[in-house]
């Protein structure tokens, strides 16, 4: 068998490996690293859960390893199109760049650029980032790309779904074009195509499974409920067994109501999706990750980058709209090896749309009408937990700390009244999030307004994002001018106003 320690892999990056426990690679790493090692351009196509970040982390830490670090100006960048699946990376490729003396970082929306502007200063080597914030501090000059040797591409085609290409190319443009680049993608489809011919140098292909491709230790189950109630009983059944699962729904006002039925019944759960800030997202995962919480609801967001192991169990509470969705959710399960279980949750009326998904999928599954309480369902839950009592369970899911009040369109006081933030609840949004640039590409609105006390004060401005993957948009708060609501001196209000397009 073939082992890592027979690659031209720096010695402590072969010891971190088999000081974690890995020591064969999968078949997409045996594919890739003779090419990749030798620095040349590759293209790797694998479904979820085939080892495409160890692929890429290998060569990009031991090719970069012994380069000067400079300030502001990193050696390796890793573009991705989420939050979570920055964060997903840098667990990866951190402490392989450690190992050789090397420092990591990542950059994306959704927070407060301080932390990732101090760190560019201080020097990293290595920058994992989404495309929106990156751009965002490009254009501020807090970073240049004119020093990347190596560039990755993660999950192309998840960023050519949520329409980022355009920024992707305009990064792209400005990095060395003698650098080495790394493309890694499920598919080849919207316009991902174009950027293997644009910036790829004579590369290597290298396939190991497409995204249609089954995986032979994941089993789908189809259960055909007669109406709503059956459907929250079989669900909350399904929530109930011992192991760590994920329920996929289509809204993330779904997904937060489901978290908290669940928790009332007794079931701890957390949810996961475009509403939470990131510091409600990192707590949430952790507890899921760690075991504290065996459930963790989400939407779509959820299904791509997110990695957690033994998770057994995977439901479509809510059918996704298209096949690759579908595959894409049913990957949290059955990763590297392991085995699974995939259950979609059908509604009369959802039959022809399940009979297209599955053929589209390519998968067999035949549906199976079910009532709460038959034997299928208790076979596919297993073990059941302890029910806990509402309180106990609510103590189990992590919360947000208190926030202070403070200026700027919050709570704040302000001379002759309180000014307030504007809200809105908007659909899902391109998770990345958070940058001026509004996503690489995405349309976008702002919004402006604010509180006057004989000029226009600054407070928490809102910009609409529209999301390509659910045709809605969003509102993303932050720091800007405008936004939100106040009262000036004589009581009048002054509001503001959300454009979208």
């Amino acid at each position: 068998m073939t082992s890592f320690a027979s690659f031209d892999l720096p010695a402590p990056v072969v010891q971190h490996l088999s000081d974690t426990g890995i020591t064969a690679p999968f078949p997409i790493q045996s594919a890739t690293l003779p090419d990749t090692l030798k620095g040349r351009d590759v293209l790797g196509r694998g479904r979820t859960g085939s080892g495409k970040t160890l692929a890429f982390a290998l060569p990009l830490v031991t090719r970069l390893a012994g380069r000067r670090r400079t300030s502001k100006r990193p050696s390796g960048l890793v573009l991705v199109p989420t939050r979570e699946l920055a964060n997903q990376v840098n667990a990866v490729v951190e402490p392989l760049a450690t190992s050789l003396g090397m420092v990591t970082t990542t950059i994306f929306g959704g927070v407060n650029q301080t932390r990732q502007v101090n760190a560019l200063r201080s020097g990293v080597d290595i920058v994992i980032a989404c495309p929106g914030r990156l751009e965002d501090l490009l254009g501020q000059g807090m970073l240049s790309l004119d020093d990347v040797q190596v560039t990755v591409l993660d999950e192309a085609d998840h960023m050519a779904d949520l329409g980022f290409l355009p920024g992707v190319k305009r990064i792209m443009d400005r990095t060395p074009r003698t650098g080495q680049r790394m493309l890694f993608s499920a598919t080849l489809d919207n316009g991902v195509d174009v950027l293997v011919k644009r910036y790829l140098t004579d590369p290597l292909h290298h396939a190991v499974d497409s995204a249609e491709s089954p995986v032979a230790a994941m089993t789908h189950h189809v259960l055909a409920v007669s109406g709503a109630d059956d459907k929250k009983d079989v669900v909350q059944a399904l929530a109930s067994g011992t192991g760590k699962r994920v329920l996929f729904t289509r809204t993330k006002h779904q997904a937060k109501r489901l978290a908290k039925q669940l928790t009332a019944a007794g079931v701890p759960a957390v949810d996961l999706h475009g509403n939470l800030t990131q510091p409600a997202r990192e707590r949430n995962l952790a507890a899921f990750s760690t075991g504290t919480v065996r459930v963790l609801v989400a939407t779509d967001i959820a299904a791509r980058g997110i990695h957690v192991d033994d998770v057994e169990l995977v439901v479509h509470v809510d059918p996704p709209a298209e096949h690759k969705a579908y595959l894409h959710r049913s990957g949290r399960t059955a990763r590297a090896g392991s085995g699974g279980d995939v259950v979609t949750i059908m509604l009369p009326e959802q039959a022809g749309d399940m009979r297209t998904l599955t053929r589209q999928a390519k998968i067999s599954a035949k549906p199976v009408k079910v009532r709460p309480g038959d034997r299928m369902i208790a076979e596919l839950v297993g073990e059941v937990a302890p029910l806990v009592s509402p309180a106990e369970a609510a103590a189990t899911v992590p919360s947000a700390p208190q926030q202070q009040r403070g200026t700027g369109g919050g709570n704040g006081r302000r001379r002759g009244g309180r000014g307030r933030a504007a809200s809105s609840a908007g659909a899902e949004r391109a998770p990345q999030g958070g940058g001026r640039s509004g996503g690489a590409g995405a349309p976008r609105g702002g919004s402006r307004g604010g509180a006057r006390t004989g000029g226009t004060s600054r407070g928490a401005g809102s910009r609409a994002v529209y999301s390509s993957t659910t045709g809605q948009g969003s509102v993303d708060s932050r720091p800007a001018q405008g936004g939100g609501q106040g009262r000036n001196r004589g009581g009048r209000r002054a509001t503001s106003g959300v454009r979208s397009v």
